[in-house]
Order: structure tokens, then sequence, then C-alpha cells
């Protein structure tokens, strides 16, 4: 699972999040210390209402919490997931001694990001990816 700071960075750089079963979230009001939490159609699913998206929590008397809106959420994006948002710039995932390096190529620029876990690099490149496509179109 991705660093808290990379999944808020990749918020704030303006990647959205449609919850599906399976997604993990943290609640922002507890930080980067609280509990992670897996959307599932049985216990945490997600609600559609003309002024959002509320994460209902179904039968979970041992919670304090019923349901809670999308933006008081933190998503923490899967590797899979995060592969699938770079789409066809995705080129490789390799394993270098410590570090896990993903490579990317926009318009023929190719980019390497380093992390010590494979999701944290998948994130960093699409943290780069949303970045630039956000100052692409300002």
């Amino acid at each position: 699972m991705i660093s808290w700071d990379l999944a808020l960075a990749l918020r704030d750089a303006g990647l959205r999040w449609s919850p599906r079963s399976g997604d993990r979230f943290r609640l922002l009001a507890t930080g980067p210390a609280g509990d992670v939490y897996t959307v599932s159609d049985m216990t945490i699913e997600p609600h559609e209402f003309d002024t959002g998206v509320i994460l209902g929590f179904n039968g979970t008397t041992e919670w304090a919490l019923d349901s809670v809106a999308l933006e008081d959420t933190l998503w923490h994006p899967l590797e899979d997931q995060l592969r699938d948002l770079l789409r066809g710039t995705f080129r490789s995932l390799e394993h270098a001694g410590d570090e896990f390096v993903v490579r990317t190529a926009v318009l023929g620029d190719e980019r390497r990001f380093v992390a010590t876990e494979p999701a944290d690099a998948y994130a960093r490149a699409l943290l780069d990816l949303v970045t630039a496509s956000a100052d692409d179109g300002a």
C-alpha cells in the first residue's frame, strides 16, 4: 500500500476516486496512523447521492461510525490500480537491489521512478503523470 504522503499528493494533484469493492482508504481526520478500511459490498459500501458519495458502514456495531463523506477519506490505490492508471505510459517495473524502478514514457520522454516499495514507485510515476497533465490543462 502506498504511503500516506503519496496518497495525499495524488489527491491534491487531482486524482479522483470512484470507490469500488476492494479499494483501501483511511479517514483524513485520523491521519497516517489511522486504521485502513477496505470497501466491501458487505461492510463498507459507496452510496451516491445528489450531494456526493457517502461510504456507508453496514452492520458495524463495534464502530461508532455509520458513514463518512468521500471528501473526508484518503484513497490508497493498490499496485494494480496504479499501473492501470498509468495506462500506455507504463513501460516496466524492475527490482534493482533494495529498490524498485518504474519506467514510463510520455511523448517520447522516458522517465524512471525509484522507491523501496513497488507501490510507491508506481505512485511516484502516476504523480508525475497527473501533475504533468494538470500543468498541460492550465
